[in-house]
């Protein structure tokens, strides 16, 4: 036995954590090593049980009954509710319904249309220069929809960038390629000190570290469920209005289900009050409840838990990719300070694709992206330091093998 491998049975023998690995279906000690959470979680032990229910009792049963005996109305909020403590907020802030992409739409526009009520003359977006794909074509639809002009920068440039003319800002918590956490607190408070408004996406955030939402005054923030909250496949993302402006968001979306009287059916809109604002239409009952399910798995748990394990189980990764793979063969783009890590480990490597599909095939399940990054995501009430230092032998043995197969080939 190896001293990594003695360590991370040490390591493993106190993580406070450890139980809420039964709370999920994963294969057993000798199967698949999944740090794939980035993209999609494992599925918690509750959820099949539950979404049986509501398929057979409450919609073949109940029917139309289970919009109000069921809860099936009041769901997005109730389920934002539960959503709130994980992300620092307060209850009454948090939306669930759409995706992420329809939700940073309409908290940027929303977010323009504040800034707009005191300064007709802020006429321009900031959004962050190394956004994943979609928000930055979102922004830019929101900047042409708005009149507005869109200005990509990378977070460490928006204090100097902000002006007069600045309307909105949006920005990732966690950079999606690198891991790279963004300083949250001081990047609001530069926007807030420039008369602007702060949106942030905290999709590979949520559910890993403590955000902070209400402490920060971030004014609006969006973000996914299926990743770090495990809520499924195409699970709704959801939506946060800082309490203080729910008066005052005017979503570019007015559907029926944040009318002030849905069942009215008037012609004329008069949005509700609260978080109920941020609806569009009728919510995906399935997944919606699928996802309430799969959050009793954080019952017991603290954020700031989560985090200690996170930062612990990427240490260990980093640490085991340093002893086992040959010297020169990958380069970590992750901070190695623990203030500016997300929970996942990027690895820059020549071959990536490659590796990582035979990585998959070794049982170690990560992911590429494009063109030479190796991910690995941590999530740490199922991730286990075993698994840690499995995976990182694995893609040295892989590496090692590659090696001298091209060593043998010259």
């Amino acid at each position: 036995m190896s001293e990594l491998t003695e360590k991370a049975r040490k390591l493993d023998a106190v993580d406070e954590l450890a139980a809420k690995r039964a709370e999920f279906v994963l294969d057993g000690p000798e199967g698949a090593v999944y740090l794939d959470g980035n993209s999609l979680g494992a599925l918690p032990v509750g959820v099949p049980g539950r979404v049986a229910d509501v398929v057979a009792r409450q919609w073949g049963e109940m029917r139309i009954r289970s919009w109000t005996e069921e809860g099936w109305w009041t769901a997005p909020e109730r389920i934002g509710d539960r959503i709130a403590p994980l992300v620092g907020a307060a209850a009454g802030q948090i939306v669930v319904g759409d995706s992420t992409s329809v939700n940073v739409f309409k908290a940027l526009v929303g977010a323009v249309r504040l800034a707009r009520e005191t300064d007709a003359g802020r006429d321009e977006i900031l959004v962050d220069a190394t956004t994943f794909p979609t928000d930055g074509y979102i922004a830019g639809s929101a900047a042409r929809m708005t009149g507005c002009t869109l200005r990509p920068v990378t977070p460490s440039e928006v204090p100097g960038a902000l002006g007069e003319r600045t309307a909105a800002v949006l920005l990732n918590h966690v950079d999606y390629r690198t891991g790279r956490l963004h300083d949250l607190p001081s990047l609001t408070a530069a926007v807030h000190a420039a008369g602007a408004y702060a949106v942030w996406d905290l999709c590979h955030s949520a559910g890993a570290l403590p955000v902070g939402l209400d402490a920060h005054g971030v004014d609006l923030a969006v973000g996914c469920t299926y990743k770090y909250l495990n809520g499924g496949p195409g699970s709704p993302a959801y939506l946060y209005v800082r309490a203080d402006l729910q008066d005052r968001f005017d979503s570019p979306l007015p559907g029926w289900n944040s009318h002030a009287e849905p069942f009215g059916m008037r012609s004329d809109y008069e949005p509700a009050e609260g978080a109920v604002r941020g609806r569009v239409g009728t919510p995906d009952i399935l997944s919606m409840l699928a996802l309430e399910a799969a959050l009793e798995v954080w019952d017991g748990v603290t954020v700031e838990a989560v985090r200690a394990k996170s930062l612990a189980l990427t240490d260990f990764f980093m640490e085991c990719v340093e002893e086992y793979v040959p010297e020169g063969r990958v380069e970590c783009l992750t901070p190695l300070p623990h203030a500016e890590r997300g929970s996942q480990v990027a690895l820059r490597c020549v071959d990536a694709g490659p590796v990582m599909q035979r990585l998959i095939e070794r049982g170690v399940v990560g992911d590429f992206r494009h063109p030479d990054v190796l991910r690995f995501g941590f999530t740490p009430l199922y991730v286990g330091f075993a698994d840690v230092e499995r995976a990182a032998r694995a893609l040295a043995e892989e590496l090692s093998e590659a090696t001298a197969q091209q060593s043998h080939r010259v």
